[in-house]
């Protein structure tokens, strides 16, 4: 089905009527939902049914990656962080990357039974010991360890008939900087960062449905962060890497993303560089601001 470009957020754990009237606007085409929209399953079954009743084919998405990023706690299984399957892979890979698949499979068909189409999973970046944001959210350090248990983990969504959403492409986890409330600067050069940190996206590119760009500039490369380069999204994601799914934006309402412009000008700019669906959340004037 054709569906708008934006993505948007709701208020609450039922739907007003100024939340059905941005869902029922052509421009948006999907929603996703955070820890304020969630209270047990059946209410996330009736909020999303309450949502395709507006628009039958909207996407529903959620971030339910595991450890510290888990928007669906009450009556779900408490998911590990994913730097445990690669501490675990390190003493015996074969049980890690069974234990991976086994975490993946389940996430999505929790997820899945409550109407909601899929998690922005799995993370590709490495942990180095430097990216507080991410951390412990990342599988591994070393790339081939990473694309193993990244790869066992989607297997296991496939699996449960989910989408896979690999992030944050190149690859967030070298800078200390948060992007929700600062823009990092990856002063590497081309060189060191397609030698480490897109190697797992180099593996996975024609396997993933989907990929979410960073909100991190790599001066080096190019003088945009990730989400708004058609030199990364384009010439590298789509040219070098071959990787034909969806392009989804991070927030443009994170800090890593003021330094564009306007909200306006940033949604614009996401598009021509290359991504197909646009965040925009937590904000609902500036969501407002990109409806034409």
């Amino acid at each position: 089905m054709v569906r708008g470009p934006l993505m948007v957020d709701v208020g609450g754990l039922t739907l007003t009527a100024e939340d059905k009237e941005l869902l029922a606007h052509p421009q948006v085409g999907s929603v996703i939902l955070f820890s304020r929209n969630v209270d047990t399953p059946e209410q996330i079954l009736a909020l999303t049914t309450a949502m395709r009743a507006v628009r039958p084919e909207l996407w529903i998405a959620v971030d339910q990656e595991g450890g510290r990023v888990q928007r669906f706690r009450e009556g779900f299984t408490r998911l590990p962080a994913m730097r445990s399957f690669g501490h675990q892979y390190d003493v015996d890979p074969m049980s890690a990357l069974a234990a991976a698949r086994s975490c993946g499979e389940l996430m999505a068909k929790e997820v899945k039974a409550v109407g909601v189409d899929f998690s922005f999973a799995p993370v590709l970046d490495l942990d180095v010991g430097v990216s507080g944001v991410i951390g412990d959210r990342a599988f591994h350090t070393e790339p081939a360890a990473a694309t193993a248990l990244v790869r066992a983990f989607m297997q296991g969504m496939k699996a449960a008939g989910m989408m896979t959403i690999g992030k944050h492409f190149p690859g967030h986890g070298s800078v200390a900087a948060d992007s929700h409330f600062a823009l990092p600067v990856d002063d590497r050069s081309w060189d060191e960062i397609n030698a480490y940190d897109l190697q797992p996206f180099r593996a996975l590119a024609k396997e993933l449905d989907g990929i979410m760009p960073a909100h991190v500039v790599y001066p080096q490369v190019d003088s945009l962060p990730a989400g708004f380069s058609s030199f990364w999204l384009k010439t590298v994601l789509r040219e070098q890497l071959g990787f034909a799914g969806l392009v989804f934006s991070d927030d443009l309402c994170m800090e890593g993303a003021a330094g564009v412009g306007t909200m306006r000008e940033r949604y614009d700019l996401a598009l021509e560089a290359g991504c197909d669906v646009v965040l925009i959340c937590n904000n609902r004037e500036a969501a407002l601001s990109v409806l034409s």
